[in-house]
């Protein structure tokens, strides 16, 4: 989702933007005056899975070095986590000074999720809300997924916050996405049927980690959020996110939103004697041009 936003490569310190994890090798040997200034940035929303790839190819390792390390690095995750660092590998600029290694380049990434997470007002707004703060930041990450931008995120986490109270099926297709282990903007109703813990159309209540590496942003939705009855959000065009609790005034805010994405499919590729492109039409709590 976002993928212009969230799936790219930041050379800090150079003043360049290198799309996907291809080229993170290039950060290798960046240097400013007489000091080395390699730095490695991890964008917000970034999968534990792109972030080894980008500790390999930064590091020039082996592709799946990162990945193997892991479990091996010493990290010191929540109990709740199960030795799965999903959520704790936190978003930021890291240097990369000789002798650096993928084993304390992800100890940092965590110490450093530690430190955010870990702080008293985190763990207060936590418990204000009735989580740990595990669940908090597993929120913050289908926060950090869904929402179109920054004003956005603290409806977000009142959506989420309301289906969970209510009992109702949080409905993101940013767990699929993660199931599926893609980022596309439409979801199928044969893809809210797969068999996965992370399906949140199909399982009550959180995914069982985290979805990404939320940022600071996000976090802070999530701890304090806005009051709303909100229950449903459709972004129907770029900076239009419409949030409602009526499910009628949500079908027709769907129904635009399908309009909008046959508009453009058919702009883009004329339609052809067998039939136009079109956007499925489906309820969930969100249908969002990503």
């Amino acid at each position: 989702m976002r993928l212009t936003r969230r799936g790219r490569l930041v050379l800090a310190g150079v003043g360049t933007v290198l799309a996907g994890t291809a080229v993170a090798a290039s950060l290798i040997g960046l240097f400013s005056g007489e000091s080395k200034t390699a730095t490695l940035v991890i964008p917000e929303g970034w999968r534990a899975s792109q972030v080894y790839d980008a500790v390999d190819k930064a590091l020039a390792l082996k592709p799946g070095t990162a990945r193997k390390a892991a479990p091996t690095a010493g990290l010191k995750l929540s109990k709740d986590a199960e030795g799965n660092p999903e959520g704790y590998l936190f978003p930021a600029t890291y240097p990369l000074r000789e002798g650096t290694t993928a084993e304390s380049l992800l100890r940092l990434m965590v110490d450093t999720a530690n430190e955010k997470f870990n702080a008293a007002p985190v763990a207060a707004g936590a418990q204000r809300n009735s989580l740990n703060v595990y669940q908090a930041v597993t929120i913050a990450s289908i926060v950090q997924a869904e929402a179109a931008n920054k004003a956005d995120m603290g409806k977000v986490a009142r959506v989420v916050f309301n289906r969970l109270e209510r009992g109702m099926p949080l409905q993101m297709d940013a767990t699929l996405n993660y199931a599926l282990n893609r980022h596309i903007l439409r979801t199928s109703t044969d893809d809210t049927r797969i068999d996965s813990p992370y399906n949140s159309y199909q399982r009550m209540g959180l995914p069982p980690t985290p979805i990404g590496n939320p940022g600071e942003d996000a976090m802070k939705a999530v701890l304090s959020p806005p009051t709303g009855d909100w229950l449903y959000f459709v972004t129907v065009k770029p900076g239009d996110t419409r949030f409602t609790s009526d499910y009628i005034q949500h079908m027709r805010n769907v129904t635009e939103f399908n309009e909008q994405r046959t508009a453009t499919a058919a702009t883009a590729h004329p339609a052809t004697p067998n039939g136009s492109p079109h956007a499925e039409h489906r309820t969930p709590a969100t249908q969002t041009p990503r």
